[in-house]
């Protein structure tokens, strides 16, 4: 007799993982690649993480940490509210996590019960909408596009025919790189306290932008939970780091759920964390490369036919509608990897029922590689 397989593990995959392992297979039968598909600075960790990090592998044991995170991280992510934001947030409420995914786990388990309802947008990070189903709750999609600068507003909340638990927001927002102006989010924030909604706002690409700084949530809600990761804008994706901004009454159930589910983050990865906010000349840097790859796609692919693009403030994506040249993006970033090497992201990643016709380009990469796809994908479509 088959043994039952949970549901919860049928949701649907991280479709950008799919195409990165269909690259990667690519790559390892000798074809060459493009990287376009995956939000991964090309940029290693900054030196001086590196050198904390090894000072650290020599001198401590590297055993558990308390499920909150170092004191030293909390005080110092704290510290760096102050200085970036110009906000004052107590340590306590500063939670170390195992990567920005690590974080949204504890914050649905801890804001949540099974059944609710939480908003988000389409398009938008799809391990949202995959790990709240996973989890037992209902995501609740709401879709956006250029008439509010793919962002949601009070009055789409308002008209939605259900009454939410809780909204996540991404600003700057993934896959788009949209952001939210600072009335806006304060407007967001200010209706989920007054409606008693629950708001968990995604700033893992604060510090990635161009033309103006990022706002917080902290700034304009004591309920708001923050989530923001080392892994963008501080170049250590293969570290696991994020950390949580929460209410004070929320510490505590995030703490015992951190213990049982994680214990802590690691250790390691945690003693690098403390030197980054000492590498903030160095990060601005690799922000700059983004802006100059960001300027050059947004030359260059009108060029190869992708003229229809959603704004770039921030992150390092395109978001490209896609209908004059197809109605199965999966299909065609398929083809396109296969017959230019340019590795893409089709839109059904970020939104089921309208990404068939959009497309998502990733500029993370080197300045050459931003280059060669530009003309690869001209020469291609021409």
């Amino acid at each position: 007799m088959a043994l039952k397989i949970a549901k919860r593990g049928t949701v649907a995959p991280f479709i950008v993982m799919d195409v990165m392992r269909a690259a990667n297979e690519r790559e390892a039968s000798g074809g060459d690649v493009l990287h376009m598909e995956v939000g991964q600075p090309s940029t290693s960790a900054p030196q001086a993480v590196l050198e904390a990090t090894q000072k650290a592998l020599m001198a401590d044991k590297i055993g558990y940490t308390d499920a909150l995170g170092i004191p030293q991280l909390r005080e110092r992510i704290a510290q760096y509210y102050q200085d970036y934001y110009g906000v004052s947030i107590a340590a306590e409420r500063v939670v170390v996590t195992t990567g920005s995914s690590g974080a949204f786990l504890l914050s649905f388990l801890s804001a949540f019960e099974a059944g609710d309802k939480v908003g988000l947008t389409a398009p938008g990070y799809p391990a949202y909408r995959n790990i709240l189903r996973a989890l037992g709750y209902e995501p609740v999609e709401i879709p956006v596009g250029p008439e509010t600068h793919f962002q949601p507003t009070p009055e789409m909340l308002d008209s939605l025919d259900v009454t939410l638990d809780g909204l996540i927001v991404a600003s700057p927002g993934n896959p788009t790189g949209s952001m939210l102006s600072r009335d806006d989010l304060q407007a967001l924030c200010a209706y989920c306290d007054g409606n008693g909604i629950r708001f968990i706002s995604d700033e893992i690409y604060h510090g990635i932008t161009y033309g103006r700084k990022a706002d917080t949530a902290v700034e304009f809600s004591d309920n708001a939970i923050l989530v923001n990761s080392f892994s963008k804008y501080f170049s250590m994706t293969g570290w696991r780091l994020g950390w949580m901004v929460v209410p004070q009454d929320m510490v505590r159930p995030i703490e015992c759920l951190a213990q049982n589910l994680f214990i802590s983050a690691p250790t390691l990865s945690q003693f690098g964390g403390i030197a980054a906010f000492d590498c903030l000349e160095e990060l601005d840097q690799n922000v700059a490369a983004y802006a100059r790859n960001r300027e050059l796609l947004l030359n260059e692919l009108p060029k190869a036919g992708f003229n229809r693009l959603a704004p770039s403030d921030g992150a390092f994506y395109i978001y490209a509608d896609v209908a004059h040249l197809t109605n199965d993006s999966q299909a065609f970033c398929k083809k396109i990897l296969s017959e230019t090497g340019v590795a893409l992201t089709p839109g059904v990643d970020f939104d089921e029922a309208r990404g068939h016709h959009f497309m998502r380009f990733s500029y993370a990469g080197s300045y050459a590689h931003m280059q060669e796809a530009a003309m690869r994908l001209k020469e291609y479509l021409s």
